[in-house]
């Protein structure tokens, strides 16, 4: 008999944004990679699968990349179907941090 889940199981973690720390999402906006992941979230300002966002690195290493957005508190996970979708949680950083997200991507070069 095959069981059946709810999907919320294929949910990830996410941190609370109360538990978010500066030094976690620094580090992760150290990555030039990571940089455009999240400009891109912010530039189109809506939720992007993973495979839509053109990265110059393999599928593992991406999938990497988004993982550590995701623990440091920068983008919510969720799946439509099979595709895993992500979301800039532009409003939370904004209220934790001010002015940070808007400061990385128009300082973005890469």
């Amino acid at each position: 008999m095959a069981v059946r889940t709810s999907g919320r199981e294929r949910v990830p973690p996410h941190p609370d944004v109360r538990e978010i720390g500066l030094q976690q999402v620094l580090e992760a906006l150290v990555d030039p990679v990571r940089r455009l992941i999240v400009g891109e979230l912010y530039a189109v300002g809506r939720d992007l699968s993973c495979g839509t966002i053109e990265l110059p690195v393999s599928k593992s290493t991406a999938t990497h990349h988004f993982n550590v957005l995701r623990e440091a508190g920068l983008i919510r996970q969720y799946y439509v179907g099979t595709s895993r979708m992500n979301a800039l949680r532009r409003e939370e950083i904004d209220e934790a941090f001010p002015g940070l997200l808007q400061a990385v991507v128009a300082g973005r070069r890469d």
